[in-house]
Order: C-alpha cells, then structure tokens, then sequence
C-alpha cells in the first residue's frame, strides 16, 4: 500500500459478497476497494472482508495506511506476489541455504544452549513432519545444504495459493527462517513463539549489554509484522 495518508473520503465501511459468488470485497459507501495499483480487490474469505473493513472504519479524520497491516498483506498478494509468483518462491526457498535457524553461536555457553533449546526443536520437526532435513554450523560462514532437501523445501512453499504464500513471504523475511516461516504455516507454533525464536539473539544482547532505541524500535516493528501475519493466516482460515 502506499504510505503517505490521505483524507478521509468516505463514511462507512463494509464486507459485501460478490456478485459473481467467487469472494468477498470491501466496500466504502458502497464503492469497491481497489488494490494501491488499481487491481481487483477480491478476498478468499468473509472474515478476512471484515476484518479489513474494520481497519477502513477505524480510521479518523486521515488514511493512515500503516495502520492497516491486514489490507497491506491482502493487497501485496494481488499486486506482487501474485505477479511474482516464481520470484517470490525462488526467494523464500533460498532462505533455506542461509536459514537463521541453522547458524549457531560458538561462544558463549549460555548463548549456544539458549539457541539449541529454542532452534534444534524445529529444525527437528521439519525433518519430521516436512521431510527437510536442514544442516546446522558454527559461526557465519555459509554451508551448503543438501539438494534434495530444498527441493522439498520447494514443494513445500509452491503448495501455498497467493494469499498464504504472502503470509509465508512476510513470516520468513522477518524471521530470517523459513523453517520459523512454516512452522506458523502449519500451527506448529504461532507468532509470539515464532517472534521469540527469531529474536533470540537480539534478546540476548539486550541482555548482556543493555537496550538501545534502534534495538528496541527493530524489536518492536518485528513484533508487529509476524503478530499481523499470524493474524492475517487465521482470517484466511
């Protein structure tokens, strides 16, 4: 969306049903919504109509597209994922290769046993119950992972329509995971457990030497979006 505001033009919003039966739309004073780049606004389901009808209705005297993160995400599947759709998926299976989860402190103790704990367990569970099977490292220094594992990595993420491969999309980019990015895919966890695991480091640090302003407005804006993007994958269903 675009993120400049703009006046208010309008009264009421509302979640109507298209008249062709294939979605929902959201409408002001009666007119349908359109994407930031003019493209048909058409949702996969009535409580995510609603729930976005909700944040137009919120706002007040301005249009304060930042306070709308669930049209953001809706929007971005129609206007860039959807277009992208081969780019998007490259993407987030490259995430496989350089996946947060697999690069573990050398030093210090507490730090290596607070990854493990909280890391180890799903990359556990994406051997189990997806079939990939992710090597882990010490360090920064970049591994090479097995072939056949992201190409099941690869099935995985193409399986997901528009709609869902954009909260996928967004769950992972902020995370750094894509493991962390299926895992709330697939109820594993939800978004505060996968906020927890993508910030353990940060945490950390915060910890031994004390918070910054940036740290904790990154903390924060991070927090935001994957708690939007697990609200937005329950209003998909």
């Amino acid at each position: 969306m675009h993120t400049k505001s703009i006046k208010r033009f309008y009264k009421k919003a509302d979640a109507v049903s298209d008249d062709s039966g294939a979605g929902w739309r959201v409408v002001l004073d009666g007119r349908a919504v359109k994407t930031p780049a003019k493209a048909d606004f058409l949702l996969p389901s009535e409580v995510l109509a609603r729930e976005i009808a909700s944040e137009w209705d919120a706002q007040g005297e301005k249009v304060l597209p930042a306070t709308m993160p669930i049209m953001q995400l809706a929007a971005t599947a129609i206007d860039r994922v959807r277009p992208n759709r081969d780019t998007v998926i490259a993407e987030l299976t490259g995430y496989g290769r350089s996946d947060l989860l697999c690069y573990r402190a050398s030093f210090p103790e507490d730090l290596i046993e607070r990854q493990a704990k909280a890391w180890q367990p799903l990359l556990d569970w994406s051997k189990a119950e997806l079939g990939v099977s992710l090597s882990v490292t010490e360090g920064v220094m970049p591994i090479s992972q097995d072939d056949r594992a992201l190409l099941r990595l690869q099935d995985h993420v193409e399986s997901f329509d528009d709609y869902y491969l954009t909260a996928l999309h967004s769950l992972t980019t902020v995370s750094g995971s894509v493991i962390i990015g299926l895992a709330v895919m697939n109820r594993h966890i939800d978004a505060v457990a996968a906020f927890k695991a993508a910030m353990l480091d940060e945490e950390y640090a915060m910890e031994k030497w004390g918070e910054d302003a940036e740290a904790m407005a990154r903390r924060d804006r991070h927090r935001a979006e994957l708690l939007a993007a697990g609200r937005y994958l329950e209003l998909l269903g």
